[in-house]
């Protein structure tokens, strides 16, 4: 099962962009299923379009692959974020996750390429804890590992955590907002940097988006997460990721499609033109 336009799976041009499932859910709390998730959007991505009349773009124009799930079955957290950055090639990256935990070893394997890359984050949580359930590797870690290993950080959307996570994303993130929209002074702030991009499907409110392990209410819309997007349409995006997404959380299907929908906008506003470069 590939994903909704992608090419036939071979070799990845240096640049090209690349979608990879990352089945992966070993430290998720309340409720399992993220593993599913890079099937679960597969399949939905057969229920739209190629053409997304937004954004007037057909992904028939775009030359993306889908290299299928990274090997990731059994392994411990701190395992699997290695395997995540052994396996993925010298690409532009869509990660499907899977819990947020993955972004970890999907933003480790590009810093040696771009060490200045900064990660502009869209989540429910700040995900800043030191250590969740006695791990220092988990999904509710993920973002405190990123700024730990000098990765900025900038914060979109969020609406829970703990007191000390608020505190230590005012005094160390780029930015830490309720709003999902990106501010001019971080889109300035972030021009001409790399920049990877991780959007948390719990970002949404659960009335559009349920399937997902921790849904927190008054979340954003799709229309408003899709214009924070559009908003960074001229910045340099040099891997990308939609992770949390639960199937069996959402047995009407819909938070499925609502991601492959999104999947499909973001290859479209982010895919490096042809001949270019990562």
């Amino acid at each position: 099962m590939s994903f909704l336009g992608a090419r036939p799976p071979g070799a990845v041009p240096p640049g090209g962009l690349a979608l990879y499932g990352i089945p992966y859910d070993a430290t998720a709390s309340f409720r399992r299923g993220s593993r599913f998730g890079p099937d679960g959007i597969r399949w939905a991505s057969d229920s739209i379009e190629t053409y997304s009349p937004v954004l007037d773009r057909d992904l028939a124009g775009v030359s993306f692959v889908d290299g299928g799930n990274l090997a990731v079955d059994g392994l411990e957290p701190e395992a699997m974020v290695r395997a995540v950055r052994r396996q993925l090639p010298p690409c532009v990256p869509f990660v499907l996750g899977g819990e947020h935990t993955v972004t970890l070893g999907a933003v480790q394997a590009l810093t040696p390429r771009h060490p200045d890359l900064a990660v502009i984050q869209w989540d429910a949580h700040t995900d800043l804890r030191d250590e969740y359930e006695g791990r220092r590797v988990a999904h509710a870690t993920v973002m405190r590992r990123l700024l730990d290993g000098g990765v900025p950080v900038a914060q979109f959307g969020i609406r829970a955590g703990t007191r000390d996570e608020f505190e230590l994303a005012r005094a160390r993130c780029l930015a830490c907002d309720r709003d999902v929209a990106v501010p001019r002074e971080v889109l300035d702030r972030l021009a001409g940097r790399p920049l990877y991009l991780t959007v948390d499907i719990d970002v949404l409110d659960p009335a559009e988006a349920p399937g997902t392990g921790n849904p927190e209410p008054m979340g954003a819309h799709y229309r408003e997460l899709l214009d924070a997007l559009r908003s960074l349409a001229s910045h340099r995006v040099v891997g990308m990721d939609v992770v949390e997404v639960a199937p069996p959380c959402d047995p009407s299907g819909r938070t499925a499609v609502l991601a492959a929908s999104l999947v499909r906008e973001m290859i479209l506003l982010f895919a490096p033109v042809a001949g270019g470069t990562a």
